[in-house]
């Protein structure tokens, strides 16, 4: 689509709208609706939001902990198996896949805006998920 021969606002507002259309059109694609679904099954999920919750707390308390210098490898190994934990449930896992696969088709995306535009995208406009 060509907005050479619109006006400023115009060629704005034509960017606008395909911004919002391609949101849009990201939220109809399968790897979105398999993230939602995913998700929605995590949090229904008792025995899920109990590991994440335990998962939380030793991860704060650790943190806290480093942030004194009085973390160890003790306490390091502690929270590594709480993840493990938490990453072993089955619904869980198959969020953390669902949420990959997302990530992955949003770089891809991210990597065809960018391209003509000699930047990162996605960092520019607050980037998404550098945990």
């Amino acid at each position: 689509m060509s907005v050479e021969s619109e006006s400023p606002a115009e060629s704005d507002q034509t960017v606008e709208e395909m911004a919002r259309e391609l949101g849009e059109a990201i939220t109809e694609m399968p790897a979105y609706q398999t993230f939602l679904e995913k998700k929605d099954a995590v949090e229904a999920d008792e025995e899920a939001q109990e590991q994440i919750e335990e998962f939380e707390q030793i991860r704060e308390e650790y943190m806290m902990a480093r942030q004194t210098g009085q973390a160890g490898q003790e306490d390091l190994r502690e929270l590594q198996q709480a993840q493990e934990k938490l990453h072993s449930i089955p619904v869980m896992s198959e969020f953390l896949e669902a949420q990959n696969d997302l990530e992955l088709r949003l770089q891809a995306l991210n990597e065809h805006i960018s391209d003509p535009l000699a930047l990162d995208f996605g960092e520019k406009a607050g980037g998404c998920c550098n945990d």
